[in-house]
């Protein structure tokens, strides 16, 4: 009997139906369901969760043909964590608004499952980004499959970045932050910034700067072949950094190694869906009167 992990954070009460009947289906298919340790689906009378084994994060991850994330693309950077290097394949089944990774909607679900089941999909690896520091920063879950984010913290100045690009010098950034995101990342927080849209199969990274103090300062897009290293300087000493939507404090002076992760991340893509197709609906292009 196969194995297929669930993950998700608490299950909104709208949501408890469609839950069951993605329990209903797997197991009408002969799959057998673990769940993550924090996942929560309180109905009127009992946890949804409540009767399944439970599965440790980062072990023992490659007895699952894949995993659930049951929400929406937050959900889904979390699931990454728990999948770790293993690359298990990760399935987003979207609970709430539509995502840019979880993008299967509620109403699409029993279809989905369907095709999933019967083996129409593929997987797309997206490329992750791994973080090194002396200091062994975010320990076993230094990678991000968005973005690799310098912030300033608690304090109205600015912070200066020194970057380095393979090696040799690139540019001193004065800036409230600066960030490297990934094609996958480049429709969030680097898009925000005014990063480009990137297509996920793409091969390169983005360096977005975040309101930065000189005008001329803009994204720049580099092959994900590339070393990354980041030093910076604050009057307080005091910053932020952050993988993904985790995050850690940093007070002293470190470097941030940058680069392309030894493993990847493993969507499953079910026929019939497409970025091109989320692009146009996230970002609502083609809604002028014009069209």
């Amino acid at each position: 009997m196969g194995k297929i992990a669930f993950h998700g954070r608490r299950i909104s009460p709208d949501s408890i139906k469609y839950v069951e009947d993605i329990i209903s289906i797997v197991q009408a298919n002969g799959r057998e369901i673990y769940v993550s340790p924090g996942i929560s689906g309180i109905d009127v009378d009992k946890d949804l969760f409540s009767d399944f084994p439970k599965y440790e994060p980062r072990k023992n991850m490659e007895q699952f043909e894949a995993v659930f994330s049951l929400g929406g693309d937050g959900t889904l950077l979390e699931t990454l964590t728990h999948v770790g290097s293993s690359e298990v394949p990760i399935l987003g089944i979207n609970l709430g608004r539509l995502g840019f990774l979880a993008v299967i909607s509620r109403e699409n679900i029993a279809d989905a499952l369907t095709s999933y089941f019967q083996g129409e999909y593929t997987y797309e690896e997206r490329s992750l980004l791994q973080l090194t520091t002396d200091s062994g920063l975010f320990g076993e879950e230094s990678y991000a499959l968005n973005e690799f984010a310098i912030l300033r913290k608690d304090t109205s100045s600015m912070i200066t970045v020194n970057s380095y690009l393979d090696g040799e010098f690139l540019n001193t950034y004065w800036v409230d932050g600066l960030m490297v995101a990934t094609p996958t990342g480049s429709t969030g927080y680097s898009l925000s910034c005014g990063g480009p849209i990137i297509i996920p199969d793409t091969k390169n990274f983005i360096i977005t700067p975040i309101s930065p103090h000189n005008l001329n300062v803009r994204p720049l897009i580099i092959s994900e072949n590339s070393s990354l290293m980041f030093r910076v300087e604050s009057r307080n000493q005091s910053y932020q950094v952050s993988l993904d939507s985790r995050s850690e404090a940093v007070s002293d002076s470190v470097d941030f190694h940058v680069k392309k992760a030894p493993f990847s991340s493993k969507l499953i893509k079910i026929k019939g869906t497409s970025f091109l197709d989320t692009l146009r609906n996230k970002l609502t292009w083609g809604l002028d009167k014009r069209n």
